[in-house]
């Protein structure tokens, strides 16, 4: 489809009578609303008699105020209350006096979602579905896990065949040559 002068000028006379891209387009045919804005824009047309609006009444009449929701009462949760666990003492020299204090969750498996810290093994024990799920709660090396859990949880990697020194040497340089 090219723009001849007969559509230019039906083009100019319908966007000054305030119709739309996709009512201009629907009376041109074979154009889309996107080609007709983009002819108005190099055409320079940007007045309006006027703007291509739905007509919407002048006052609207304001919303019925909502009814305040009543609260429900919501189902009771069951709470697992956590068992206090009494720290192990820490051995401190009569000169060093610790600025924090010092405390140590040494027993695994004594730690609920609700006391696990930020340093303590995230190690889960039992079945997350039963109540007497917990984690380790040892304190943690680096990263998540004590030094127990992680040899378990970070296995080194093992290589699956042997590479021979010689044998693997040339079939490297066969690759090459």
């Amino acid at each position: 489809m090219s723009w001849t002068d007969e559509r230019v000028t039906t083009l100019k006379k319908l966007w000054l009578d305030g119709l739309s891209a996709s009512q201009i387009a629907k009376q041109l045919g074979g154009v889309t609303r996107n080609a007709v804005i983009g002819k108005v824009h190099r055409l320079g047309l940007s007045g309006r008699a006027a703007p291509s609006q739905p007509a919407r009444p002048a006052f609207k009449a304001p919303r019925p105020a909502r009814p305040a929701a009543t609260a429900m009462p919501a189902a009771p949760r069951r709470v697992v209350a956590a068992e206090p666990v009494a720290p192990a003492p820490v051995p401190v020299a009569a000169h060093q006096q610790p600025s924090v204090p010092v405390m140590r969750n040494e027993a695994p498996g004594s730690a609920t979602v609700l006391t696990l810290g930020a340093h303590m093994c995230k190690w889960p024990i039992g079945d997350p579905s039963s109540d007497s799920f917990t984690f380790c709660g040892r304190r943690s090396s680096e990263g998540p896990y004590c030094v127990e859990h992680a040899r378990v949880a970070y296995q080194p990697q093992q290589s699956t065949k042997k590479k021979g020194g010689a044998t693997e040497l040339a079939r490297s340089l066969r690759r090459y040559i």
